[in-house]
Formats: C-alpha cells, structure tokens, sequence
C-alpha cells in the first residue's frame, strides 16, 4: 500500500492541480491539508484503504463550483466522475474506482449524499474538518469576499431579532453551517477535533461581537 501511495499521491496532486481555478478556499493546499487531516484519522481505522483515501481527498474539488451557483448541489458528482474518467486512463486500479468515486460524491455538504464507506466517512471528516479552526475562518471570509458578502449585519450581528443570512453576512456562516459540523463527524478522532476547533471559532466571534458594537 505504501509503495501505491508514493506512486499516486504526486499523479493525483498534478491532476488537481491541473484542474485548479481560482479559488483561493479550494486550492492544492486546501487538498493538502485534507489528505494530512484524513492520514490522522487513518491512524484510528487500519483496515480502511488509504489509496482510495488519499486519492479522493485530491480529487474531491475536481470540479468545483461556487457557494452561490444554483448547482453547487451536483459538483461533487460532476467531480467523482471526471476523477472516474481521468483514473481510468491513467492506469488507476480499477477495484477501487467506485470507493474513490463514493467518497468524492459523498464529502459535499450541499450533495448530501450519506457516506456509505469508512473510507467515505473519513473523506468527509477531513474536508469538514478544514472549514473549522484558524484556517476555516479565513476560508470563510475570504469566500465571503468573492460573493460580495458584508461582514457582519450592523446593528444586530448575533441575528437576535432576524433570519440568519450567511450569504449576505459573513459571519452569520458560523452558526448557519459551521455550528453544525461537528456533530455530522462520522469519527470519533473528527468530532473530537471539530469541537476543539468550533470552540475557538466561537471565542472569535465573541472577540468580533465585542469589538463590533464598540
């Protein structure tokens, strides 16, 4: 398995990168933190199969379209596809197609596709996992800034007395989506970690609330 590893990492991290866009969020480095994410919860389950992990956790953004498209819902399956085709034709193991072509589809929070495999669920985690913590926070605002979001409503920032809008606030994303994550983790290792980092997006946003209204 290792020596497969060394084989496809490089080839599947030159296919994204030949597919990235523009996204800052969802670059070669997004990628590569989601594979390190997923090798720390590989550790807790050694009979899941890390190629089909690895593999989807650089192609799960083959096709990666924006927040705000109205078919943000089928990307995932667009990008399990084209990862399907492109494997195929550079000699991929064909067993594992269909395991790395789930775990791509069923990452996507919007797809809501339940992950049906350990190695879909671990996948999953990972991505979810890289929306959290410090480096979660500036994905967000920076994906804030590409649709023209404001940062925060100016009178009531907490949504105490409106409908929460995180495609209008940036902010309001914290507990529109991210509040929520943790809790979706299909790992012990995830759910544990994603606390950890929600905690400290919820002392940010105290230290904003505070310094908003002053």
């Amino acid at each position: 398995m290792t020596s497969l590893l060394a084989i496809w990492q490089p080839r599947c991290a030159e296919l994204a990168r030949r597919h990235a866009g523009d996204d800052g969020a969802h670059d070669l480095n997004h990628l590569q933190r989601v594979w390190n994410t997923a090798r720390q919860l590989l550790a807790d389950y050694p009979e899941a199969d890390a190629l089909v992990v690895m593999t989807a956790c650089y192609l799960h953004d083959l096709v990666n379209l924006p927040k705000n498209h109205p078919q943000r819902q089928l990307a995932s399956r667009q990008a399990a596809a084209l990862a399907s085709s492109k494997l195929a034709a550079m000699g991929f193991p064909a067993d594992r197609l269909a395991a790395v072509a789930h775990a791509i589809e069923a990452h996507s929070f919007s797809a809501a596709i339940p992950p049906q495999t350990l190695e879909a669920q671990i996948v999953q985690d990972a991505d979810r996992l890289d929306a959290l913590g410090a480096v979660g926070l500036a994905r967000l605002f920076y994906t804030a800034g590409r649709m023209n979001s404001q940062l925060a409503h100016p009178d009531d920032v907490l949504g105490n007395s409106r409908e929460l809008n995180d495609r209008q606030y940036a902010l309001d994303h914290i507990a529109v989506k991210l509040a929520a994550l943790p809790a979706s983790m299909q790992t012990n290792a995830g759910k544990t970690l994603g606390e950890a980092r929600l905690a400290w997006l919820y002392q940010f946003r105290d230290s904003f609330v505070a310094e908003w209204a002053t």
